[in-house]
């Protein structure tokens, strides 16, 4: 098993980056429970044939689907070395949770945080954002909303128009409601309009509601734009309001030191979410929250309990335990592949990947630029490109570049995806990978531009 995965990541690039599925691969998976045993051998033939070959393909250099992240090799056998440990980090006194705790560490320092502040991994960024929504519920309203509610207060939270929808979610899921969840205008560059911000914390205050929160975006989900994070901290001080940063995968731009300056004022923030899947290109699922009062994340999720009762030795000791500091108790060693990752390639090649992506966005916006059959459709911030092919006066572009992208995920060559900017349907290219190379956006081009002259022609032909 060990062996036929290095070599499926040695030799990504051989490989479609996604096909579509047999429907008698598909039928496969519809088997009744199994039960008498089967060897291992069996089974593990049948992930080679029916289940690696059908993956969402974003460990391949041509993925640009999304923001997903490649992983590694070294990621990879820390996961192995994880699920062979089976360790349960809701608790207990173990260095697995060390390890956690170092990692915390050094993304403390990372982001200028004091050492009062703590850090939790989760599954992604939504489930941080989560997190963070409630430990400023516990801040404006006191501990005793765990157990009263919010009661007749209205509470009111900000984001952005380009913010991702888990922000809207979590309002949702806290039962404060999304109707109570502002979004705000952005500017020409894509980010929040801060003006309107503040004027509608203002009006909604002057109308007897409660703002509590705002959600700033480091990198958001369409164009990959940055927030004025710094004018967003200023407000959020002066007006009294919790200021999270949602940095899904651009917080870690902190890594490199030419990226680094325009997520300024983040280190002013009272919690950062993000993830070490996307940018850190750790292996599925390693998300993780920053909050500057530690004590406040505890506040809002400790639950002793007579069966996990606390010592000062023994198995039981080491308090507080990660499960005061989220709302899972049973949890995977996450930490160890992050761990792993930063350790062995270090922090600098980890932001000289990224700037990487960055470079190869440039590029392709610049490649963009000087071929009057294509139009870029924002700016590019950071590694994200959103452009469209369009040449083809008179046609539906929206439609021409719909089928261009599906035609590119059929042909296994390169994945982007879809969004819309400005009311027109984009292909958006999210470079992320670290394999991802020049050749990888001259081929997303190319293909493009072929595939674009082939359907404009055969749409006018079907019109005559």
């Amino acid at each position: 098993m060990l062996d036929d995965m290095l070599e499926y990541t040695e030799h990504l690039r051989e490989r479609p980056v996604w096909q579509p599925i047999p429907q008698e691969v598909r039928d496969t998976f519809s088997e009744a429970l199994p039960r008498l045993p089967c060897d291992l051998a069996i089974v593990h033939d049948r992930f080679m044939r029916h289940i690696l070959p059908y993956a969402v393909g974003n460990a391949h250099p041509g993925f640009m689907g999304w923001v997903h992240g490649g992983g590694t090799p070294v990621g990879m056998l820390a996961e192995m070395l994880a699920a062979g440990l089976n360790a349960n980090l809701g608790g207990r006194d173990q260095i697995p949770v060390e390890v956690e705790r170092q990692v915390a560490r050094w993304m403390r320092d990372l982001f200028g945080f004091p050492p009062c502040s703590s850090g939790l991994f989760v599954t992604g960024t939504s489930m941080a954002n989560f997190i963070a929504l409630l430990i400023a519920r516990t801040a404006t309203l006191g501990v005793q909303v765990r157990r009263g509610g919010i009661g007749g207060h209205r509470l009111v939270a900000y984001t952005s128009a380009g913010a991702h929808g888990c922000i809207a979610q979590a309002m949702e899921l806290s039962g404060m409601g999304s109707d109570g969840l502002r979004v705000i205008p952005m500017d020409k560059l894509f980010r929040m309009d801060t003006l309107l911000l503040e004027e509608a914390i203002i009006a909604d205050r002057n109308a007897g509601l409660t703002p509590f929160f705002i959600a700033a975006t480091a990198g958001t989900v369409n164009v990959g734009a940055i927030d004025d994070l710094s004018a967003i901290a200023q407000i959020a001080k002066r007006l009294g309001l919790w200021f999270h940063v949602d940095g899904a995968y651009g917080a870690l731009a902190m890594l490199a030191p030419e990226i680094a300056p325009r997520l300024a004022g983040i280190q002013l923030a009272d919690s950062i979410a993000f993830d070490f899947h996307k940018w850190g290109q750790v292996p599925y699922d390693a998300g993780f929250i920053l909050v500057r009062d530690g004590g406040l994340q505890q506040d809002t999720f400790a639950s002793p309990a007579a069966y996990l009762q606390r010592e000062t030795r023994g198995l039981a000791a080491g308090s507080p335990w990660p499960c005061d500091l989220g709302p899972d108790l049973s949890r995977g060693f996450r930490a160890l592949k992050a761990w792993f990752t930063i350790q062995v390639y270090g922090a600098d090649k980890l932001g000289e990947v990224i700037a990487g992506t960055c470079a190869l966005a440039r590029y392709l916006q610049q490649q963009i630029h000087d071929e009057s059959r294509l139009e870029l459709l924002a700016p590019v911030s950071l590694n994200i490109v959103c452009f469209r092919y369009c040449s083809g006066d008179g046609l539906n572009l929206d439609e021409i570049n719909g089928a261009i992208v599906v035609a590119l995920h059929e042909s296994g060559i390169v994945a982007p995806s879809t969004t819309t900017v400005n009311g027109c349907l984009a292909i958006r290219a999210a470079i992320v990978n670290h394999r991802t190379t020049k050749a990888d956006m001259d081929a997303l081009l190319r293909e493009t531009l072929l595939l674009g002259y082939g359907l404009t022609k055969k749409t006018r032909e079907a019109a005559i």
